[in-house]
């Protein structure tokens, strides 16, 4: 099954975004090549970008101390495990203190960092960063893989506290919710909201429907066009009935 995700408002949106990018940056932090860590090393730019609202720390720290609250309610439930409460309790406590341990601006270290902001500043210019344009960067490039992972290391930990926040917050929302079955005749489904709350929509269908879900929602309805995934030829609508998973998430 292919999960998509729609968020209903700004703040999920940004969690979103930068679940992505924290998943790109591990993924090719990993990796020995040079076009590796170029990657990596321009996706902590978009890390810093998203992540520098001011309130996105306040956030956090605040959703993840209400479900501590929420939390700490179960206790003594004889339906609930004292030892998985004990062990979520733990992890949200523990991403707590690092989110408040987190002194200034998120990334200021790294607007400080005169040599990567000149390389944030050419890498918005269309091929900015040849040798020729910044020969101190073609020189990092060429060092060992684990120089650079060690560089890299050192640039990225101190924003990782921002991915456990959202890591907890995410999986909670996700598990908030109870999935539907559901059914786009003709390839359209609408639903008129009625009241119901929800700060993420997730739509699941299976990868043979060969189907892509366009999503619109507000606080009154919800629609989705389900169009054929076609990659040459403009997107038309599957003019037939797919079956599909909707789940309403709401913390």
């Amino acid at each position: 099954m292919i999960s998509y995700e729609y968020p209903l408002n700004e703040r999920i949106r940004t969690l979103l975004r930068l679940e992505d990018l924290y998943s790109k940056l591990a993924h090719f932090s990993r990796g020995d090549a040079p076009q590796d860590h170029h990657v990596t090393l321009l996706t902590l730019f978009e890390v810093l970008e998203v992540a520098g609202r001011a309130d996105l720390k306040v956030d956090l720290v605040q959703e993840l101390e209400r479900q501590r609250q929420i939390l700490i309610s179960f206790r003594n439930n004889p339906e609930i495990s004292e030892e998985a409460l004990s062990g979520a309790l733990y992890e949200i406590e523990q991403a707590s203190s690092s989110l408040l341990a987190m002194a200034g601006k998120i990334g200021q270290y790294l607007r400080e960092n005169e040599w990567l902001m000149a390389i944030r500043s050419r890498a918005s210019i269309p091929g900015g960063v040849c040798q020729f344009d910044l020969p101190s960067y073609h020189f990092w490039l060429q060092r060992d893989a684990d120089q650079r992972r060690h560089d890299l290391s050192n640039w990225v930990h101190p924003m990782l506290p921002i991915r456990d926040g959202l890591s907890i917050v995410l999986r909670l929302l996700r598990a908030s919710g109870r999935p539907e079955t559901q059914l786009a005749r003709g390839g359209t489904y609408q639903l008129m909201m009625a009241g119901r709350s929800a700060q993420m929509l997730r739509l699941r269908l299976s990868p043979s429907d060969a189907v892509v879900p366009e999503i619109s929602a507000n606080k009154y309805a919800l629609n989705v066009r389900f169009m054929l995934s076609e990659t040459v030829i403009r997107p038309r609508l599957a003019e037939r009935d797919v079956n599909f998973e909707l789940t309403f998430c709401s913390l």
